[in-house]
């Protein structure tokens, strides 16, 4: 992916933007606050105006999140990629350093994921004060 960079060419406002990335307009403007996305220059009448390669790295941002990048993640990815030397190597580290998390919380869901089933069938049903379920919550030492 070539560096994100301002060009020329059409521009959008921060509802067109929205509109064709599916970013809500309250993220735009927290990535705007948090240096994910570069303050953008504004109109005569102070409207935002965003460029196409503002589209771009607005939907790379979305796409990250979606694959479950950290915001720390994405910046580090876009640090990458701003800077026009990373090398494949270098992002292969983030993703695999992110893999392995996803590993683990996979890990961590089958076990709750079983723990929930082998209370649940434990349950017959009956009255609260027998509840399985509600025990085990009111177990806090686990």
């Amino acid at each position: 992916m070539p560096a994100i960079t301002v060009s020329r060419g059409p521009t959008l406002t921060i509802g067109g933007l929205s509109k064709c990335t599916g970013v809500n307009i309250e993220t735009i403007r927290f990535y705007e606050r948090v240096g994910i996305l570069p303050k953008p220059p504004r109109s005569a009448g102070g409207h935002r105006i965003y460029s196409q390669n503002q589209l771009m790295r607005v939907g790379f941002v979305r796409r990250s999140r979606e694959l479950g990048f950290s915001l720390d993640e994405v910046r580090a990815l876009l640090r990458l990629v701003d800077g026009g030397r990373y090398t494949c190597a270098e992002v292969k580290a983030i993703a695999l350093d992110h893999l392995a998390d996803v590993r683990r919380k996979i890990a961590d869901l089958q076990r709750l994921e079983q723990t929930l089933a082998d209370v649940a069938g434990k349950c017959r049903g009956g009255k609260v004060p027998d509840c399985p379920v509600i025990e085990a919550l009111l177990d806090f030492r686990h």
